[in-house]
């Protein structure tokens, strides 16, 4: 099962003041036009439509047609929100235009702790004594928000939501029977101090999987799914999603789907322990042990690829690196590396129990930095080092896949 998903942070941009041209102060109008945002704001929470057209641009066309936005609010009909606020963090006002850099941030009703961020640019016109919206898309690396896409349809599970654009019904709540075993297969391995709840994404395409990602559908075409949040071992962290590439997903069975959604939502759940301390060998590693935990799957069924190089006498010399879970990577390296891992955290289980590997997850993210921390989990958690690990885990593959 290569291919799983990797942390994809959300980024947020905060741009600072600059200034304009025209002899106009930076902050000239920024004032109004915030306000403006607030106002458009509240129109999508209440469902105002007439208020959120009262904030769009005509179009510079003959006929006059209001900016794009008016058919992402229609999109967005379906979805529960809790919250929805815009937060200028750059204005650059030129005469009777001005662009501007803002935060998005939004929370789904039932599901997220803290708001999802996103950074989006919005260019706005001045007309008689207010402004108006005239476009409003992702910043740059920024992704694409999902009812961008299209028309988006909800189905509620019981420990899920599953949002679709393009997708029928009847696949959706596919998707939802499959997240809602997932949420308690994870506790059972994690425990439940966590949200317990997971929301997915399900683009028309891959394409529009990337989009959401802020990047090419060729970076994703063999990836099943990926799930996006802010690591970062904060309690308020996990807004997470998990996005579905429909046509990687689509090909495999119906253990392979389970396996790939139980991965992602153990991704959710061990957010808050997550940080740039967690190489990706145990946080993929740990996603999958899960994924597998309640399977019957031997080791060389599982881990094809290395059970292939074992027996042609290549043992790898060391756990795999960060670069080895590049989604370019070459399609064996890639899922050598999470077999690896996967290897590594089973043997970790094996050897000193899950209630160990748990709290050996938690303390490499604890530790903050990369430096020292896979080293000092190793030695007070486990009471062993690096050398000695590594020949253990050497050893682990031949027994198991030799």
């Amino acid at each position: 099962m290569a291919g799983f998903g990797r942390v994809v942070g959300c980024l947020l941009l905060v741009g600072a003041l600059v200034g304009c041209g025209g002899g106009v102060a930076s902050d000239s109008g920024r004032g109004d036009a915030q306000r403006m945002l607030d106002r458009r704001a509240g129109a999508v929470l209440e469902r105002d439509r007439k208020a959120f057209l009262g904030t769009e641009s005509p179009t510079a066309g003959p006929r006059g047609q209001l900016a794009t936005g008016a058919a992402e609010f229609a999109n967005l009909r379906n979805v529960p929100l809790a919250s929805w606020s815009y937060r200028i963090t750059s204005f650059r006002r030129t005469g009777e235009r001005a662009t501007v850099d803002a935060d998005l941030r939004y929370r789904v009703r039932g599901q997220d702790r803290a708001p999802v961020a996103s950074g989006r640019v919005l260019r706005l016109v001045h007309r008689g004594r207010h402004w108006y919206v005239a476009s409003d898309e992702p910043a740059k690396k920024s992704g694409q928000q999902l009812w961008e896409q299209g028309a988006v349809r909800v189905v509620k599970g019981r420990h899920s939501l599953v949002l679709g654009v393009g997708q029928p019904e009847a696949g959706l709540k596919a998707y939802t029977r499959l997240a809602d075993d997932a949420v308690p297969a994870v506790s059972r391995a994690w425990g439940t101090g966590w949200a317990g709840r997971v929301v997915v994404y399900v683009p028309r395409t891959v394409k529009g999987m990337a989009g959401l990602l802020g990047s090419t559908d060729g970076d994703y075409r063999g990836i099943a799914a990926v799930t996006t949040g802010e690591a970062g071992g904060s309690g308020a962290a996990p807004a997470d999603r998990v996005i579905v590439n429909p046509d990687a997903y689509g090909v495999l069975g119906d253990f392979g789907r389970q396996v790939v959604l139980t991965h992602e939502v153990t991704h959710v759940a061990t957010r808050a322990h997550t940080t740039a301390a967690t190489p990706l060998w145990l946080s993929e590693g740990y996603a999958d042990f899960v994924g597998y935990r309640e399977s019957d799957r031997t080791a060389a069924q599982v881990a094809p690829e290395l059970r292939d190089e074992v027996a042609a006498g290549r043992v790898p010399a060391a756990l795999p690196a960060d670069a080895d879970f590049g989604f370019a990577q070459d399609a064996g390296r890639l899922a050598r590396a999470y077999e690896g891992g996967w290897l590594a955290c089973r043997m970790i289980a094996e050897r000193w129990g899950e209630k160990r590997l748990r709290a050996f997850y938690r303390a490499v993210g604890a530790h903050g930095k990369r430096t020292g921390a896979v080293e000092e989990a190793l030695r007070d958690v486990l009471d062993t080092d690096p050398a000695t690990f590594t020949k253990d885990w050497r050893a682990s593959l031949r027994d198991r896949l030799g």
